[in-house]
Order: structure tokens, then C-alpha cells, then sequence
């Protein structure tokens, strides 16, 4: 067992310094949801539960969406392992493809389920931010579709930096334009939510021609952008990428869909429960990133280990990343555990005239769900890592169904009637989740 212990340790040099880019970059999107979720928040409980319910809705799109780029990354991990440059450049030009063509549908299939905030018996304070806030951040989706794509390339290829230096300018970028559109600073005008929203349009637009700028002068990665010939499309390996993409766009889809239908099911019991609910859920989110830094990690890994056939070594440097997972999410629970009550705080504002009864109730009830949040941490991060190096493996069609049987046939039923018919309220939500 300390033999084991010591090689797993030797790994994780190399493990995080391939996986703290990724969660770097990955980090930097969930900290402007929370910076989003901070300055709206001194708008008032209303414009907060807003802001939750509307990025409920694209969250949905956009993780259908990244679920099924991620096939791009193991098929180049592979691809790399074989030192097969052409195999590489023509994985990419089909990936970005295909994420150009969802990017398209996905922002259209958002614009028509604006008509569904109207049926999920959401109060009617929430929906007036609601809803302008999902027509203009939906757009979105067309640049962040091919930013990702990029961004596959360069993780699949163990070049994980360039696409974080681009998350976090454009994400700082972000943060600055709600500063100045929510609350109208500096001359420009006062939008409030819909501020926020018109702030992340333009800095994934941002976001992603400072990728382009960055590959195409870099020497590494500017032989790969030549000659792509994007008129010439295969749609045998257009399938390939597909069959990979899809299963795990399930996945991701089953998965995300739980966490919306929690969003929809504190909704129904009120804007504070909803408020409470978006403080926990945004605070996991952002140590979930770590676990998917790590996911990508050991998809990269293992895909280079399969496309050079070393099961053995493959095997090592899995539970290497599994073992890094478990101690890292070991110590964001009891991070969780030790500062619930202080966490909450600095969403609302305890002191404010206008809404402090309310304020107080929801930074209570978001310190309770702290303590579920803390419980979840373990298994949440070490699911998403074992399902990444799975994907190394190109093993993604069982995982999908775990899911499905895990989320949706146990876990929501559980949320649903803890939740809705018992006291437990949006406690019992975060049971069925956890």
C-alpha cells in the first residue's frame, strides 16, 4: 500500500500541471457566475433568482453542447500518441465544424424555450429579469461552440495554457463590463440583469479571437491551422466523432438537467429558497471545476497511453488521478464545512434597509445547504474524473446510462417529493442530489 502511496505521489507533479490550466480556465468562467451572481445579488433577491432560472436554461444547451465536443480531445490525445499530424488537423477541422453547426441549433432551441419560463410556475418578479437575460446571453453560445473546439485541440495535445490565458482575460473583461452595464458606472447605461448578459456576449466573443490570435502565432500550433481544406468534409469521420460526442453529450445532458430541475424546484417553493439554492450551487460549481480539470487530465492521459497501447502504464496513471481527486475533494468539504456560515455572506448584503429580513433567511438557509453541498463534494468530483479517463478509453456509451438510471430514476423522485411534500424543503432538494 505505501509503494502504491509513492506512486501515486511521484504523478501528481505532472498531473496538475496539466490540470491546473484547465481548472484555472474552467475556474475563471464559474468566478464570473459569481461575480454575476454578487453584483446582481445587491440588485435583490428578485434579480438574483433571475439570473439562476435564466442561466439554468442555457446551462442546459451549453453543457449538450461541450458534452459532445469532448470527443475531440480523446481522438487527438490518441491521434498524438500515434505522432499522426494529419490524423490531428483532421479530427480538429471536422470538431469545429460540427460545434459551428450546434453552436447554431443550440442558440436557436434557447430562443424557443423562452416560452417555457411561463409554464414552470416561476414567480412572476423572477421572469421580468428572466427573460431578456436568456435572449441576449443565448447568442453566446455560437462563440463559446467554437471556442471550445479550439480549446479540445489544445488539451488534447497537452497544451493546456493558451486556452486558459484566453479564459481569463476575457473572463476579467466580463467582470469589468458588468461592473460598468449592470448598475450604469462610468457614463455607460444602467441595465441591470440584462447588463450581465449583454457583458458575457461580448466577452466570449473576446474570448474566442484571442484563442485564434494565440494558436496561429504560435509555431507549435500554426502548422496544425494550414491547410485544412474546410470544403472537403468526411461524413464517415464526422460519425466517428459523433458516436463518441453524443453519449457523452447524454451524459452531461442527464446530469445537467438535475441541477436545472433543483433551480425549477426551489422556484416553485419561493424567490428566497431559489436565491438560497443559486449561493450553494454556484459555490459547488466552482470546486466542481477542479474536478474537471482533473477529468480532463486523465482524458488526455489515458488517450495518449491507449494510442501508444501501454495498458499497464494507463492503468497507473488513472488511479494516480483518481487518488489526487479523492484528497482534493476531501478538503473542499471540510473547507465547506468550516466556512457555511461565513460563505453565504458575501452574496447579499445582511445590513441592507430595503431587503434584510429577506437577506438573513436566505444566507441562513444557504449556510444549511452548505452542509449537503460539503457531503456532495467527494462523490461529485471523483464521478467526473473516473468519467473522463473513460473517455480516454473511448468508453462512453455505459456511463451514459449510469446516469440516466442515477439521476433521473433515483435521484430526482427523491429531490421532488423531499423538496415539495415534505419540511425538509430546499433541503430536501440537495438530499436527492447528494
Amino acid at each position: 500500500m505505501i509503494t502504491s502511496i509513492k506512486k501515486h505521489l511521484a504523478e501528481v507533479p505532472y498531473n496538475i500541471n496539466l490540470a491546473a490550466p484547465v481548472i484555472l480556465g474552467m475556474l475563471g468562467h464559474t468566478l464570473v457566475a459569481f461575480a454575476d451572481n454578487i453584483m446582481v445579488g445587491r440588485l435583490g433577491p428578485a434579480e438574483l433568482a433571475a439570473v439562476s432560472l435564466g442561466n439554468s436554461f442555457l446551462f442546459i444547451a451549453m453543457s449538450v453542447g461541450l458534452g459532445l465536443s469532448t470527443a475531440i480531445t480523446p481522438l487527438i490525445a490518441e491521434a498524438d500518441g500515434f505522432k499522426k499530424q494529419f490524423e490531428i488537423k483532421k479530427v480538429f477541422k471536422h470538431g469545429v465544424l460540427i460545434c459551428a453547426a450546434v453552436g447554431l441549433v443550440l442558440t436557436g432551441v434557447v430562443f424557443l424555450s423562452v416560452p417555457l419560463l411561463y409554464q414552470m410556475q416561476q414567480p412572476e418578479e423572477v421572469l421580468v429579469f428572466a427573460v431578456p437575460f436568456l435572449t441576449i446571453v443565448g447568442v453566446s453560445l455560437i462563440p463559446l461552440m467554437l471556442f471550445q473546439a479550439i480549446k479540445q485541440l489544445c488539451d488534447g495535445l497537452s497544451r493546456t495554457r493558451l486556452p486558459m490565458y484566453a479564459s481569463i482575460i476575457g473572463n476579467l473583461l466580463n467582470v469589468l463590463l458588468n461592473y460598468l452595464l449592470i448598475f450604469g458606472n462610468f457614463g455607460f447605461p444602467e441595465m441591470g440583469v440584462a447588463g450581465a448578459a449583454l457583458g458575457t456576449l461580448i466577452s466570449r466573443l473576446v474570448m474566442l479571437l484571442l484563442l485564434i490570435a494565440f494558436l496561429k502565432g504560435s509555431p507549435f500550433f500554426a502548422p496544425l491551422l494550414s491547410d485544412l481544406r474546410w470544403s472537403v468534409v468526411s461524413w464517415r469521420f464526422s460519425r466517428r466523432i459523433l458516436a463518441l460526442g453524443l453519449p457523452s453529450s447524454f451524459q452531461v445532458f442527464f446530469e445537467v438537467t438535475l441541477f436545472t430541475s433543483a433551480i425549477w424546484l426551489s422556484g416553485i417553493l419561493g424567490t428566497l429558497h431559489q436565491a438560497a439554492n443559486q449561493i450553494a450551487l454556484n459555490l459547488a460549481s466552482m470546486t466542481y471545476m477542479v474536478g474537471i480539470g482533473l477529468n480532463v487530465a486523465a482524458m488526455i492521459r489515458v488517450g495518449n497511453q491507449r494510442g501508444k497501447r501501454d495498458y499497464k502504464r494507463l492503468n497507473e496513471v488513472a488511479q494516480s488521478i483518481f487518488f489526487l481527486t479523492l484528497v482534493i475533494e476531501l478538503v473542499f468539504a471540510l473547507g465547506f464545512l468550516a466556512a457555511r456560515e461565513v460563505l453565504p455572506a458575501l452574496y447579499l448584503d445582511a445590513n441592507d434597509p430595503l431587503n434584510r429580513i429577506d437577506n438573513l433567511f436566505v444566507m441562513g438557509l444557504a449556510s444549511e445547504l452548505l452542509l449537503w453541498a460539503a457531503i456532495f463534494q467527494v462523490f461529485d468530483g471523483l464521478q467526473v474524473v473516473i468519467i473522463g479517463a473513460l473517455r480516454g478509453m473511448q468508453d462512453v456509451n455505459f456511463t451514459a446510462y449510469i446516469t440516466f438510471v442515477a439521476y433521473w430514476i433515483i435521484g430526482f423522485p427523491v429531490s421532488y417529493y423531499l423538496g415539495l411534500h415534505t419540511a425538509l424543503a430546499t433541503q430536501g432538494i440537495w438530499i436527492g442530489l447528494t
